[in-house]
């Protein structure tokens, strides 16, 4: 009996090995499609484009190893509803990540998936308390995927959501901002009402968010499909797609006129955006544009061609090229920044994989400086109230560059860990300053006396977005703050009365036109105002500089 017992459980043995044989087989012709969509496609989408997990495409997991996917695979992400997949073979997870690693191909999204993918909240409504609107900064804390709203040195509020990268956009009106995400998401934040509004999905990988001067449509720019999207602004309705051969580079609106215009970084074109009709040209360029920005005075697009190897300007109105110089790293324009001194505007960009920054004078277009700050940085930040140029420089140190003489000075803001991007208050006063680890911070300076005001632990921070210092329309008041700082307060204060009437005071009596020839032409002009004398000299200022002092001057006209 026994040896009939052992025969038969040998017997069984040997069939279940056939059977894990054969199983393996099966296994083993499968493609690797084939197990991710039986395992992975429910909630990463059957494009790999993400549902209720992120996307899988490459370019959301170029920066992840083979063993680094393999152990989230094998064993699941801890705080995350990811289940665990320990018993798929080696074989089997390898053939997913090959999968995983396949360009993607015919990827869909329409605009009834938009419409869809739609998702209205209706949290309690709640009093931020906002007192400035113009101090109003949004940090993005990236290892958290969360958005705070900050004023001053203090957080108003703090919320979720997933995915967030950066590139917030604000409504002119300073009621509302819009939060986009790699994935497509675009999320509307009511700052009137405190809480996220809703949110929609663009697309399956997003390059940037834009708003129409007016107020009245949003732009989503896509590289996965390539598209960009139009939504009515105010409830995120889809109302136009627009197809587009080739990637996208960024899209940028203007405030001089109702236009948009963006590039594509694989072929020479351009395109301009009717923003009142929604009709889309395109113009042919010499060379693909990479990266770029528009001037403060909407002029000029300042772009570098594929792979960095110059800098150029062309008119906007005539896409004529201005002026091309050869450089070495590509730019990072995006990251850019301008200030005013002595009669010129300025900006400087840091340089990707390179240990230096560049400065340059626009208008008259040349090369001013090229200045090594010690390492490989990404972002370059000023503001009129500071005599610096904030630089990070991949390290643990804040490079900081004296705009008269360039000359460098260091601190470290905290030891061993990596200092990244500034940000400053619209006043200029305080300095936001992100320490880019998963135990990092968020630090609150002076901006003059460099004292530490707040540190507030975070992970990851790193983009800020200040109302005033990321609107291209307020630029020109910036500069018309240094201007002031340089020729008017010896006699004028903004809001108090001193030799001459405050700006205040000012702006609300007087018209733009009326400013500037009493800045021109004092002794032929202060009759025609009403005063009985004049004691004002006459200042010698461009049309650039006279929109500068005027706009600075307007900003306190309900003040």
């Amino acid at each position: 009996m026994k040896r009939v017992f052992f025969s038969l459980f040998f017997i069984g043995l040997l069939h279940a090995d056939v059977l894990i044989h054969e199983l393996e087989a099966k296994s083993s012709q499968k493609s690797g499609y084939d197990i991710y969509y039986k395992y992975c496609s429910m909630c990463h989408g059957k494009q790999r484009e993400g549902i209720s997990a992120p996307p899988l495409l490459p370019s959301f997991i170029k920066r992840m190893s083979d063993e680094r996917l393999r152990d989230i695979i094998k064993n699941s992400l801890p705080q995350t509803l990811m289940p665990k997949f320990d018993f798929l073979s080696d074989g089997e997870v390898a053939k997913i990540i090959a999968y995983l690693r396949s360009p993607a191909k015919n990827i869909r999204w329409t605009k009834e998936d938009i419409k869809k993918s739609k998702v209205a909240f209706n949290n309690p409504k709640k009093n931020l308390g906002i007192k400035n609107i113009e101090n109003i900064t949004l940090v993005v804390e990236r290892g958290a995927n969360r958005v705070w709203v900050m004023e001053n040195e203090k957080v108003l509020d703090r919320f979720s959501f997933v995915n967030v990268h950066g590139g917030l956009k604000y409504t002119l009106d300073g009621k509302n901002f819009y939060v986009p995400t790699r994935d497509g998401w675009i999320g509307h934040y009511s700052l009137e009402h405190g809480r996220v509004e809703h949110k929609i999905r663009a697309c399956v990988n997003l390059r940037n968010i834009s708003l129409s001067r007016d107020g009245k449509y949003l732009f989503a720019t896509c590289l996965l499909p390539q598209m960009v999207v139009v939504f009515d602004r105010a409830n995120l309705v889809p109302v136009k797609t627009q197809k587009v051969q080739g990637k996208i580079s960024a899209l940028y609106e203007l405030y001089s006129k109702d236009e948009a215009v963006f590039t594509l970084r694989n072929k020479p074109e351009l395109y301009r955006v009717d923003t009142k009709t929604l009709e889309f040209k395109k113009f042919p360029l010499d060379k693909p544009i990479e990266d770029f920005f528009i001037d403060p005075f909407e002029e000029y697009i300042i772009g570098t061609t594929r792979h960095g190897k110059d800098l150029r300007v062309y008119e906007i109105d005539s896409l004529k090229e201005v002026f091309h110089a050869p450089m070495e790293g590509m730019p990072h324009l995006f990251s850019a920044t301008y200030w005013y001194k002595d009669g010129k505007f300025y900006f400087a960009t840091p340089h990707l994989r390179r240990p230096f920054i560049t400065v340059w004078q626009m208008y008259d277009w040349k090369l001013v400086k090229k200045i090594d700050v010690g390492g490989d940085g990404f972002f370059v930040k000023t503001h009129p109230m500071s005599d610096f140029l904030w630089v990070d420089n991949g390290s643990d140190e804040l490079v900081l560059v004296d705009k008269s003489s360039f000359a460098l000075k260091k601190i470290v803001p905290r030891k061993g860990k990596r200092y990244i991007h500034t940000e400053f208050s619209g006043d200029g006063k305080y300095a936001y300053l992100s320490i880019y680890e998963s135990d990092g911070d968020l630090l609150v300076w002076q901006t003059d006396t460099f004292k530490e005001l707040k540190d507030y632990s975070a992970n990851v921070p790193v983009g800020k977005y200040n109302f005033i210092n990321k609107n291209r329309k307020f630029y020109p008041r910036l500069f018309g703050l240094s201007l002031f700082k340089e020729k008017c307060w010896g006699c004028h204060h903004q809001t108090a009365m001193a030799f001459g009437p405050p700006f205040a005071a000012i702006a609300k009596k007087r018209t733009r036109d009326e400013m500037i020839a009493q800045i021109l032409d004092p002794k032929n002009m202060y009759k025609h105002l009403g005063y009985k004398r004049n004691s004002m000299p006459a200042f010698k200022l461009s049309p650039k500089e006279l929109q500068s002092i005027t706009d600075y001057i307007m900003s306190f006209k309900d003040k």
